[in-house]
């Protein structure tokens, strides 16, 4: 695989390059190998630089998190970033049949490794904290990648796809509290499993301290939202006009901080 190549491809071309991602044949080790940790390391370490040794300007004061510290929270937020990967695509694989798709645990992963190209590129703005803003738009942009690549990737008929990328975007949001329960039990702690047992249109994942519901047909009308907004994004994208594409982007925003979400607490 040429990394480099696959970057362009899936950034600047995502139509055809899922096309080929999907009949591409490749194994979970050289994906991880050749394409997730080399672009993971981008934001851990531009993290790194940002915090510890450029420093963030607070009321005209530059702070900094020491550097033995910014050190370990950029081991444990690239060994993070590489089970969050992971953990998605488990999600993703488990959520197909329900939208209509087909299940296909590597599919899941070149699904969820390849749209968060722009995201984990985007790390890079973290060398300058003050240009975090650019790192969410490039995580919006990586929201587009993945609309794009269920229908290949995962079968999901055209009118469900929205629904599953909506879904599978809410799960993304809670999988850094889950990664972390789930890196516990390396140490013996308790872990977090979706529960597939759950009823039709409702996705469920037990933690310990809860479980996390979401049930599909209440996010019907934040889904179609979602799908008029990554149509006008599509569109602005082709046309190329920027200011369309910047509007569209701020929709997909808003609608962000309106996730349905339902947590049980134990």
């Amino acid at each position: 695989m040429n990394m480099v190549a696959r970057v362009k491809e899936i950034l600047l071309t995502p139509k055809p390059a899922w096309a080929v991602i999907v009949s591409e044949e490749t194994d979970t080790a050289t994906l991880y190998t050749q394409y997730i940790m080399i672009l993971a390391a981008i934001q851990a370490v531009a993290g790194f630089i940002g915090m510890s040794l450029v420093g963030v300007s607070v009321m005209g004061v530059s702070v900094r998190v020491p550097i033995l510290a910014g050190l370990l929270q950029m081991v444990l937020g690239y060994a993070m970033g590489l089970v969050m990967v992971y953990v998605v695509a488990l999600i993703a694989n488990g959520l197909a049949p329900s939208f209509g798709g087909q299940k296909s645990s590597m599919n899941a992963l070149k699904l969820v490794a390849y749209s968060s190209t722009a995201a984990m590129l985007g790390g890079i703005f973290m060398l300058l904290p003050a240009l975090g803003i650019l790192s969410l738009v490039a995580g919006l942009y990586s929201l587009y990648l993945l609309y794009l690549g269920v229908p290949q990737l995962m079968k999901v008929p055209q009118e469900k796809v929205m629904s599953y990328t909506a879904v599978l975007v809410v799960c993304a949001l809670v999988v850094g509290a889950i990664v972390g329960m789930v890196l516990g039990t390396f140490h013996g702690g308790p872990a977090a499993t979706l529960d597939m047992r759950a009823p039709a249109g409702q996705v469920s994942i037990e933690t310990p301290k809860g479980a996390i519901k979401i049930d599909t047909a209440k996010m019907e009308a934040w889904g179609k939202q979602m799908e008029a907004a990554g149509k006008k994004l599509e569109k602005a994208q082709q046309s190329g006009d920027q200011a369309a594409m910047e509007k569209a982007l701020e929709e997909i925003t808003a609608l962000q901080t309106q996730q349905p979400l339902v947590v049980h607490n134990r």
